[in-house]
């Protein structure tokens, strides 16, 4: 919010004015938010607990230019992703991908990645799309620039948090959205299910599609709930489908029904038991071989966790060159590969200045601050460190950005890092203008995970002032034309209302636990 000369930044002039006129009724108003997010069932799993999750009354703001790199550089980035994963999996014999071939990566990485999976190689999805949903996690550093902390091409998880943070923020703090032209987020669902049934096989135009989810106890289970309510679709569980005669079927009261698109949140060991993990209940038996003989389409793809993994991030930059020969619009943080001896022996000789990871490790476990960590954790991380160099990377520690956050009662400055979700129809790469802005509570922690005991915050995108001005509208303030304001909230619920009413009409009602929580 404020620049290093102490005056405030322009574009949160506005929001500090309003913040300073609410004064004592601040509290007041933080307290309104999480009671409202307790009686949404907004939670998340911290420490075998369900809890609120952290939502802070001051929003986190980026503007028109910011964003324009932004969006450009994740939509690059998910492309180059996308041409990675399809050199992976989708060459067919033993031929080795163009980018080991080109001597930029080598085989060992990809073979020994732990979610490389040879099940589904030679699988070519309908309109070649692997990366339907992506969650590229940006933090700021000190000089201001924008770069890559790591790449979620799995199941992302995250985006519900982002429409319903700007919900309880239109529906408590309405009066921060005065004349301030921010761009709405409420169509993501929309764009979400185009893009599921953009992948259905053989092109489908009237596709079945049902979100998976692992059930009640999973952590997520309030976004796969969400998601599959805002877009009109069944939620099922694994003891829902059924394969049979190579296609995947869901069990309705009035008998089985074709399903063609699947948007799974489950990891993959647990997704097919006949492929992957024999003890699995939470899949479905068959499912790889369904897609295989294209009769449904899996999102995210299977074996995406190979573009995950931490160490293959650290070639992202080439990637983009090869694949796409641009330059990469947005860096990444620097990374040195522990598998390489000269790197290595840098990293044992600096452990205490480093940001040591597991390259198959999410949210933030199994990391190590070197500079806040003691020295029997740097011995032990030593000699992890040379038992399996292929299994961790290691990072300078970067000071991320803050923003002003509400804590006991009096704003402070923590850490924040970004995740904008991608969505990718075959056609277009559309970036969700915002995205997950995830604060870490405590003071001087810089490790912003849920799971870690961080919160989150509404991430504003300012339109740029043409579009605002070209939307004004005589009678009508900008700010309900731009801004997701409750005029707009009532237009997302009239489209969900459509979807449940086409979907009741359509479809037969789901037989399972799934429904009830839908």
């Amino acid at each position: 919010m404020l620049a290093g000369d102490g005056r405030t930044r322009s574009q949160y002039q506005p929001i500090r004015d309003t913040l300073n006129r609410m004064g004592g009724e601040l509290e007041h108003r933080a307290d309104a938010l999480a009671r409202s997010y307790l009686d949404q069932g907004v939670t998340f799993d911290y420490a075998g607990e369900e809890r609120a999750f952290p939502l802070d009354l001051v929003p986190r703001i980026i503007t028109a230019d910011e964003w324009d790199v932004i969006e450009s550089g994740v939509a690059q980035r998910v492309k180059a992703l996308e041409a990675f994963l399809a050199d992976v999996y989708g060459r067919e014999g033993s031929s080795l991908p163009r980018v080991v071939e080109a001597g930029l990566l080598p085989a060992r990485i990809i073979r020994n990645s732990p979610h490389f999976h040879r099940a589904v190689a030679g699988i070519h999805p309908h309109n070649e799309v692997r990366c339907h949903v992506s969650g590229i996690d940006l933090i700021r550093d000190a000089e201001g620039v924008f770069r890559v902390l790591e790449d979620n091409v799995r199941v992302p998880s995250g985006v519900s948090y982002v429409i319903s943070n700007r919900r309880a923020m239109t529906n408590v703090l309405p009066e921060i959205f005065e004349n301030q032209h921010v761009r709405p987020v409420h169509d993501y669902p929309r764009t979400l299910l185009e893009a599921l049934r953009a992948a259905a096989p053989d092109g489908n135009p009237d596709p079945t599609v049902v979100v998976l989810t692992p059930g009640v106890h999973n952590s997520a289970y309030f976004e796969h709930a969400l998601l599959a309510r805002l877009m009109g679709v069944e939620l099922v569980e694994g003891r829902d489908l059924v394969c049979t005669g190579g296609a995947v079927r869901m069990k309705t009261t009035d008998g089985e029904q074709q399903v063609d698109v699947i948007y799974r949140r489950i990891d993959d060991e647990f997704l097919d038991p006949v492929q992957f993990r024999p003890d699995s209940l939470l899949g479905c038996p068959g499912l790889v071989d369904s897609q295989r003989a294209g009769k449904v389409a899996i999102a995210n793809a299977i074996g995406n966790g190979v573009a995950d993994d931490k160490l293959v991030y650290s070639y992202v930059p080439d990637f983009i060159r090869f694949y796409l020969e641009e330059d990469p619009i947005l860096p990444n943080v620097d990374t040195y590969r522990c598998v390489e001896p000269a790197a290595r022996d840098h990293v044992l000789a600096h452990l205490d200045e480093m940001v040591v990871k597991p390259v198959d490790g999410s949210g933030g476990k199994g990391l190590v601050m070197g500079p806040k960590a003691s020295g029997a954790t740097l011995d032990a991380l030593r000699e992890k460190l040379l038992a399996d160099p292929r299994g961790w990377i290691a990072q300078p520690v970067v000071q991320l950005s803050t923003v002003p956050t509400l804590i006991n009662g009096e704003f402070r400055p923590r850490h924040v890092d970004l995740r904008p979700f991608a969505v990718n129809d075959g056609s277009n790469v559309t970036v969700l203008p915002g995205g997950l802005t995830r604060v870490a509570l405590p003071e001087g922690q810089l490790v912003v995970n849920s799971s870690q005991g961080g919160g989150s915050k509404d991430t504003w995108v300012l339109a740029p002032e043409t579009d605002a001005e070209e939307t004004d509208e005589p009678g009508l303030p900008s700010a309900e034309i731009i801004v997701m304001t409750p005029p707009e909230m009532a237009d997302e619920d009239d489209w969900q209302d459509q979807q449940e009413q086409q979907q009741q009409q359509t479809q037969q009602t789901h037989q399972g636990p799934g429904a009830g929580a839908c």
